[in-house]
């Protein structure tokens, strides 16, 4: 059994903003080290340039064994391994880095977890991390001019940017314009009323001086309802209901429950990485929700938090609608009711972790009983959907 027994993040700041000049290893560092931190209370979150990891954790009975770390449009050179040396854990401390886009951070805790319950490792850090602010720009040999991204399937098959890819998902599942910009005012009044209430003090490291989230704001209807179609001409996805940009990094720690210590946390029960349509790749999250609480037995009316990566409102609403959920009016308080990623930003590599950190918070920090679930999904461009699905202990 792997057992989230910590979670932590930064706050999320708007590429070319708060974070402008940090690199990814400069995020992820602090991140690791609290949660190192957390599980062996050594102080290594106070001392991210110490060799902390080098000592076996109290608490967790074991050093660190290894991070696995999300990320998209880094600059290569395993930035898992990267920031493990910058948290000070020590050079036997190794690292890899997954790439599954948007979903990357949920996929690195995935694989993380099945090296835990297989036995083959005792504690190991896993999450996701962006800089998009210094990701490197990348030019193919004999071009003069960078490329915008990398194709997510080849030729022949559909390749949609995420931003058109949302207005046809929106198209096919009916999710119209006053829905997608209700949902994206309700997410930034969540968000704003949680950090009102210091719902994000304690999964919140501080990071390069800042201890909030950059972006939540007030929001109005009647002012999303003024702003244009950003992809599609007389679209419905603006650039008021979609997620912006974003820098920022999230990271758990991993044990098996014999190790736990008593520390409370939450077990993973079933997980699932899925491929879809890539001309719809919003869609992702549905098949992988779907075979994750097939696979545990598990309805999905048993489910107390649901957090869903907002890289568009017109996605979260077609998935929500598909499972059976409504976020605007009976399910508000379980799909993502402190907000996401339309409010907080959607730093890529790290927003399946910034998820999970999330659900922490609401079921482990909260205080929610045992055996209570919470459900965390992603979908990703190329047309794929991850999923995870964990219980209080």
């Amino acid at each position: 059994m792997a057992v989230v027994v910590a979670a932590r993040r930064t706050p999320i700041g708007t590429a070319g903003h708060a974070y402008k000049e940090l690199t990814v290893d400069r995020l992820a560092a602090p991140v690791i080290a609290a949660v190192v931190d957390d599980v062996t209370g050594d102080g290594a979150g106070d001392r991210a340039g110490d060799r902390a990891g080098d000592r076996a954790g109290d608490r967790a009975g074991r050093a660190v064994e290894d991070v696995v770390l999300g990320n998209c449009m880094g600059p290569g050179g395993n930035v898992a391994r990267v920031s493990a040396l910058a948290a000070g854990l020590g050079h036997a401390v190794p690292g890899v880095t997954v790439d599954r886009q948007c979903g990357s951070g949920l996929a690195a805790i995935l694989l993380a977890a099945q090296a835990v319950r297989a036995g083959d490792a005792d504690l190991v850090i896993a999450g996701g991390v962006e800089s998009a602010s210094t990701a490197p720009l990348r030019t193919r040999r004999g071009e003069a001019e960078p490329y915008a991204r990398a194709p997510f399937t080849p030729a022949g098959h559909p390749d949609p940017d995420m931003g058109p890819a949302a207005e046809a998902l929106a198209a096919s599942c009916g999710v119209v314009r006053e829905r997608q910009d209700a949902y994206a005012c309700r997410s930034h009044a969540a968000a704003l009323a949680a950090r009102e209430a210091g719902r994000f003090e304690g999964e919140i490291v501080p990071v390069g001086g800042r201890a909030d989230d950059q972006r939540p704001r007030p929001l109005r209807a009647s002012s999303l309802a003024r702003l244009p179609a950003a992809f599609v001409a007389g679209g419905t996805v603006t650039a008021g209901n979609a997620s912006p940009v974003s820098d920022g990094a999230a990271a758990v720690a991993i044990v098996p429950d014999h190790l736990r210590a008593g520390l409370p946390g939450m077990r993973l029960v079933a997980g699932s990485v899925v491929g879809c349509d890539p001309g719809l790749p919003g869609w992702g999250p549905v098949p992988a929700v779907r075979r994750v609480l097939a696979r545990a037995e598990v309805e999905m009316e048993r489910v107390a938090a649901v957090e869903i990566v907002e890289a568009f409102a017109a996605q979260v609403l077609a998935v929500t609608d598909a499972l059976g959920l409504d976020p605007l009016g009976a399910d508000g308080e379980r799909v993502c009711p402190d907000g996401g990623a339309l409010a907080l930003g959607h730093p890529w590599g790290a927003s399946g972790a910034v998820v999970v950190a999330r659900l922490f918070t609401q079921l482990v920090r909260g205080g929610a009983p045992p055996g209570t679930l919470g459900l965390a999904t992603a979908a990703v461009g190329g047309g794929l959907g991850v999923a995870a699905l964990f219980e209080v202990v």
